[in-house]
């Protein structure tokens, strides 16, 4: 049985299942949470916080390791996200908020209506420009899923990660991902050619 009542984590990013997501704890009320979160052990809701204003749906977290404990009691420790799950109360009875969550499950149909090569091909053009090499890149096994991973993997924009999260199957959101990148590469060519130019421009000849 999932728990309905988890502490919350509000954090300026968006995890997706199945995605690593190492933090560094130091505040006293999340030192607090992350030792009862590895005690008992439960998890947590990593929910994104723009601007004070709490996303509605956030994703479970688990602790799966401790990479390392200091004196003064703050922690580095790995997490992987989860389950979708929607925010339907906050409760502040503790130092740090809980929230009563409902799990969001995929619907409608498995079969994603995009081939995922044409997805591919835009995600890997993509991170050749801004990380200057294709992503050695698995298919995630069983249940990860693939708009997923590839989402994590580029520093989209926080609004269209959440629509991401947000979306309940795994079609509509390569076709959301898969738009989104098409839209980005232009200007993503843009500031490439800039920079060639730039770096070009230093050189002197003789």
């Amino acid at each position: 049985m999932k728990p309905s009542r988890v502490p919350l984590f509000p954090l300026e990013l968006v995890l997706f299942p199945g995605m690593a997501l190492p933090l560094h704890i130091f505040e006293p009320r999340y030192k607090l949470m992350i030792a009862r979160c590895i005690e008992e052990p439960c998890v947590f809701c990593v929910v994104m916080a723009s601007k004070g204003v709490l996303a509605r749906t956030g994703c479970t977290a688990e602790v799966v390791k401790v990479v390392e404990r200091y004196s003064d009691g703050r922690m580095d420790i790995l997490t992987v996200g989860r389950d979708v799950c929607l925010l339907r109360e906050v409760v502040d009875e503790e130092p740090y908020s809980e929230g009563i969550v409902e799990y969001l499950e995929d619907s409608g149909p498995t079969e994603p209506h995009l081939a995922h090569e044409e997805l591919l091909e835009a995600f890997q053009h993509c991170h050749e420009i801004i990380f200057h090499q294709p992503l050695d890149f698995e298919e995630p096994p069983g249940e990860t899923q693939l708009s997923y991973q590839l989402a994590s993997e580029l520093p989209i924009e926080l609004a269209v990660k959440q629509e991401l999260l947000e979306m309940r199957t795994e079609r509509d959101r390569r076709a959301r991902l898969h738009a989104h990148l098409r839209e980005w590469l232009p200007s993503l060519q843009r500031i490439e050619n800039f920079r060639k130019k730039a770096t070009g421009n230093g050189h002197s000849h003789h």
